[in-house]
């Protein structure tokens, strides 16, 4: 346990350690700005005196400046432990029926993604069992599959929206076809490279059975493809909550960890942005280790873990 464990403790440690080493220089102009208007006044006395009087209030204000980095209302990087304190408030202090919940937020991004990566698995193994039992397809589909990947999400995103709005589908259905796009991609690769995974001494022992195509693909190649069909869903799924996020956006959703983002970028609230990033990032570890557990159980049962 402990040799498991120690080092995600230290990576963790050391990635805060530089998040907390980052804030004093990102928020140190706003928070000398800050200590300026309470700094100590110069009396018109003396040069000497107010050279004492100025480098007394120097001080001061750097000692201010440097605490005030980590307590700044709107930062420019917030600390970690404003982040964990605004993160504790939107999901455990608030009903998760608030449109101020993260909960609730995260439950609308949630199942956009979960919708469409169900799609773009689906659409994924179908091309990818095409593209090994046909030639043609494997000349023709592979490329466009993997042509369209080059295509930024950003940019096709609001057409895609835009689109469906034209037709009378809005909600749920634009932000999952978003998810599918970018999930189906990892998944007809990972299957590919799994149905094609098996020795030709093996399918040759097939033939020697006089097994059919549909025995061979059933008894031998889908077995063998489970370790890359797994390892690619881990990928499909964070793949998917990024289009989920991503289709939020265009369409200024007022729901969604997407809507989060927006609002906090139009009012300046840095801490709610980086609450509703971290957010995000928990929901996909979460998504991972979800996948990661049905892979362990399927293989186990399977006889190949």
């Amino acid at each position: 346990m402990r040799r498991s464990f120690l080092p995600i403790i230290v990576v963790i440690a050391g990635l805060l350690a530089i998040w907390y080493a980052a804030v004093v220089p990102m928020n140190i102009k706003m928070a000398l700005t800050a200590a300026e208007r309470i700094g100590i006044a110069v009396t018109p006395v003396g040069a000497k005196e107010r050279r004492d009087r100025s480098a007394m209030r120097l001080v001061v204000q750097n000692t201010f400046a440097i605490k005030d980095t980590f307590a700044l209302e709107r930062p420019r990087l917030p600390a970690p432990h404003q982040v964990a304190t605004e993160l504790w408030n939107s999901t455990i202090n608030k009903k998760i029926t608030s449109k101020r919940s993260l909960v609730f937020h995260g439950w609308i991004t949630l199942s956009s993604t979960l919708l469409g990566f169900a799609i773009g698995t689906g659409l994924g193994i179908l091309l990818a069992i095409g593209i090994v039992y046909n030639r043609a397809m494997d000349m023709s589909v592979m490329p466009w599959a993997i042509a369209s990947q080059t295509i930024p999400i950003l940019a096709i995103a609001p057409m895609i929206i835009v689109v469906f709005n034209s037709v009378g589908l809005q909600g749920i259905v634009p932000k999952a076809i978003i998810s599918a796009y970018l999930s189906f991609f990892p998944v007809v690769v990972g299957m590919v490279k799994g149905l094609r995974s098996p020795d030709q001494m093996h399918l040759d022992l097939l033939k020697t059975y006089n097994a059919s195509s549909l025995e061979g693909f059933w008894k031998l190649r889908l077995p063998s493809s489970m370790p890359f069909l797994f390892a690619s869903l881990k990928i499909g799924i964070a793949a998917s909550l990024v289009g989920a996020i991503v289709g939020e956006l265009p369409t200024g959703a007022v729901r969604g960890l997407g809507a989060r983002l927006l609002s906090g970028s139009y009012y300046g609230q840095t801490i709610q942005i980086w609450s509703a990033l971290l957010a995000a990032a928990l929901l996909a570890a979460s998504l991972v280790a979800l996948i990661g557990l049905l892979q362990r159980l399927t293989l186990n049962r399977m006889g190949m873990s």
